[in-house]
């Protein structure tokens, strides 16, 4: 969740896909719209890629802190787990290492209409339409969402740690790891490299919900794999620990946006006949979210991972929270229907992303109820 919905407090809910690959890929194409932002784009993805190099060279030198010796020993440790049991690609990415000035690699803006949950769309030769816009500077990303509130619209801003580049940067050295990740406990950083190298293996062009959820599914099949193979007890106690905590926010977000799309279902066009008790509906969802939540902090001794992401929650961020686990358990029942089989599960997802938008969703939502 990690952004932010964090997965857990440092990291944040959204991984997103890589604007810098998709401004590359535009600008050596005819017919690409706002060329200024894609330009942009690409310029902050190659700044990454300048500022990342090899794993080994980081490793051999003295000046490097043993504990980040320690984290990319580890990394590189995951990467080839990933390879090896969860048959992800073996390429380029994650081979190589970036310190970034920053908190977040990029941050993304996503907005939504008052009385709906569906993310507003930008669209882009390459990837289709994707419910977030990226920046690699904070301060366009909260002007570009100043614009959006003017509209009307309710918007969110959130630090993604890492995206994808979907592969097509593996010839410049792939997608690197990061500053804005390595430190993350054992069990999240393993999730976060299982997450993004999964966006290599299968693209639904336009699907952000397909995307996301897949890679969503082989990060947490990927950590409970890793954690039967590899993890000490420690680690595990404190993946344990934080997946909980996961699970239960899941869980109180999910009837929360049960909730708001059932108040919403009456006004489609976000314009509702009553709006003074449309409104009041709303307002009472989102206080017994946050009273929730509350609860939820007691049971965990007062600690709030996700303060910062409730504090501020609105349409858009739920409506982007949704994407990462809508289609979860339908993944999670076809990697079963495959008898844990990771080619054969991959070579399934394929056909899921190769069917018409409407007989994919109908799969999934097959899946879905088969999820038991």
């Amino acid at each position: 969740m990690d952004h932010s919905t964090h997965r857990h407090g440092k990291r944040s809910v959204g991984i997103g896909i890589g604007m810098g690959a998709v401004a590359a890929v535009c600008l050596a194409a005819a017919g690409c719209a706002d060329t200024g932002y894609l330009l942009g784009s690409a310029a902050g993805h190659l700044k990454i890629l300048q500022a990342a190099r090899p794993v080994d060279d980081w490793l051999g030198e003295d000046s490097t802190p043993p504990a980040l010796k320690q984290r990319l020993r580890l990394a590189q440790d995951i990467r080839r787990f990933a390879v090896s049991n969860l048959h992800l690609p073996d390429n380029a990415s994650y081979q190589r290492y970036a310190q970034l000035p920053r908190r977040a690699a990029v941050w993304n803006v996503v907005a939504a209409l008052p009385y709906s949950l569906k993310l507003r769309t930008w669209c882009f030769p390459v990837t289709g339409c994707v419910g977030y816009r990226g920046y690699f500077d904070e301060q366009d990303a909260k002007a570009e969402a100043d614009g959006l509130r003017a509209q009307g619209l309710e918007a969110s801003v959130y630090g993604v740690p890492a995206y994808s580049t979907l592969g097509w940067m593996n010839w410049l050295g792939g997608d690197p790891l990061l500053s804005t990740f390595i430190q993350y406990p054992q069990g999240e950083l393993a999730r976060m490299v299982f997450h993004e190298m999964a966006h290599q293996v299968v693209y639904a062009k336009g699907d952000t919900a397909f995307n996301e959820s897949f890679a969503t599914a082989v990060e947490r099949l990927g950590s409970a794999a890793w954690f039967a193979n590899r993890a000490n007890p420690e680690a595990q106690a404190e993946y344990t620990r934080f997946d909980t905590q996961r699970q239960a926010f899941r869980a109180l977000t999910a009837a929360t946006r049960t909730k708001l799309m059932a108040i919403y279902a009456e006004a489609p066009d976000g314009a509702p006949p009553d709006a003074a008790l449309r409104e009041a509906r709303k307002v009472a969802a989102y206080a017994e979210f946050r009273q929730a939540y509350a609860q939820l902090k007691q049971g965990w001794g007062g600690e709030g991972p996700y303060d910062h992401w409730v504090a501020h929650a609105n349409n858009a961020s739920f409506g982007a929270l949704a994407a990462y686990d809508d289609w979860v358990a339908a993944f999670e029942a076809l990697y079963r229907q495959q008898h844990g089989d990771w080619p054969a599960f991959y070579a399934a997802v394929r056909q899921l992303a190769d069917l018409p938008r409407d007989a994919r969703t109908a799969r999934l939502q097959q899946l879905q109820g088969a999820k038991s």
